[in-house]
């Protein structure tokens, strides 16, 4: 057993693992975070009546959906936040011991 929690430890995939785990558990609560508040709140400011996400530039047949790609876009940028500072704050990225 020493052997494999060394093992895990050298290669770094509690890390990973945290990482996993906690961008799991928080995708729900960051996406309607970003789809309830911040996206109404960018609408307004951009001009975007109604949903962020159905704003569009209509150029001839094609149709850009720029409003979902910033929402897309909110949501990684608040999950990396929250991951990032979840596990600086907790000290997880100090539990990986490299290896010599």
């Amino acid at each position: 057993m020493k052997g494999f929690i060394q093992f895990i430890r050298e290669q770094g995939v509690v890390g990973l693992a945290v990482g996993f785990i906690l961008g799991g558990a928080v995708s729900k609560v960051v996406s309607a975070l970003v789809n309830d508040i911040i996206n109404p709140i960018l609408g307004i400011a951009l001009g975007a009546t109604g949903n962020l996400k159905e704003a569009s530039l209509n150029i001839g047949t094609a149709k850009i959906l720029w409003g979902d790609f910033i929402g897309v876009t909110m949501d990684f940028l608040v999950i990396a936040f929250v991951v990032y500072f979840g596990v600086k704050g907790l000290g997880l990225d100090k539990l990986d011991h490299k290896k010599n």
